[in-house]
């Protein structure tokens, strides 16, 4: 397949991601859903500005995402269709009912502007971007704003922001994707994505997706 034709392809199939994630998800009031989310705060935060945390298990930054976003993947947890221990038992003690309501409550939150407590190379942010906005053709890798949207902030229910999201938990789900220990993406597109990149390639998009805002910046009028 050409390079033009895998980005074709590319597109189609985030296109039809996006369709198929269009199943109706309960409209969450974040007012109800603050007081159940405070089980979340020791690790997302109660601002839901998570932590990053290299060599150990990251939390995400969940402030600002797509809420329908969250409730799937908190429904994903409790069910076991994704892997993780600890978030399993956390989703457990959550209804289905109060499910829409925390999402609502993280994704009504402001995106936080991350601390920058790791020093990464000018030559691996620049690897970083290259991936992240324009995509590395010769290895038919199509760049992360295909699927995620302008500036990686999002596109629906089913590819959420992943700029302004912390390093270390970015690496860690594109490895479960190698690896086949997260499956919970639509059409294996994550999957078929992670298995083309390299371990640097792996810590030159997450670095430079963390450094960049997490929200739309407001231009001063």
């Amino acid at each position: 397949m050409s390079k033009r034709h895998t980005g074709l392809a590319a597109l189609g199939a985030c296109l039809l991601a996006c369709s198929i994630g269009l199943s109706a998800e309960p409209i969450g009031d974040p007012a109800q859903g603050q007081a159940a989310a405070a089980i979340c705060a020791s690790c997302h935060q109660a601002d839901g500005s998570g932590m990053n945390i290299p060599g150990a298990e990251s939390w995400p930054r969940l402030a600002g995402l797509d809420a329908s976003y969250l409730a799937k993947q908190i429904r994903d947890f409790k069910s076991g269709q994704r892997s993780s221990p600890t978030m399993q038992a956390f989703a457990q003690m959550l209804s289905d009912e109060q499910i829409p309501h925390v999402a609502a409550w993280f994704a009504s939150l402001p995106a936080p502007s991350l601390p920058s407590a790791e020093a990464h190379a000018p030559a691996l942010l620049e690897r970083g971007r290259q991936l992240a906005t324009e995509g590395d053709w010769d290895n038919y890798l199509v760049p992360c704003s295909s699927c995620h949207g302008p500036d990686n902030l999002g596109a629906g229910a089913v590819f959420p922001a992943i700029a302004g999201q912390h390093p270390a938990y970015i690496r860690d789900q594109l490895l479960n994707w190698q690896k086949g220990s997260r499956q919970n993406d639509p059409q294996q597109l994550m999957a078929t994505v992670a298995a083309r990149m390299s371990a640097d390639d792996i810590q030159a998009v997450a670095a430079w997706l963390s450094t960049q805002p997490g929200a739309t910046e407001q231009k001063p009028e």
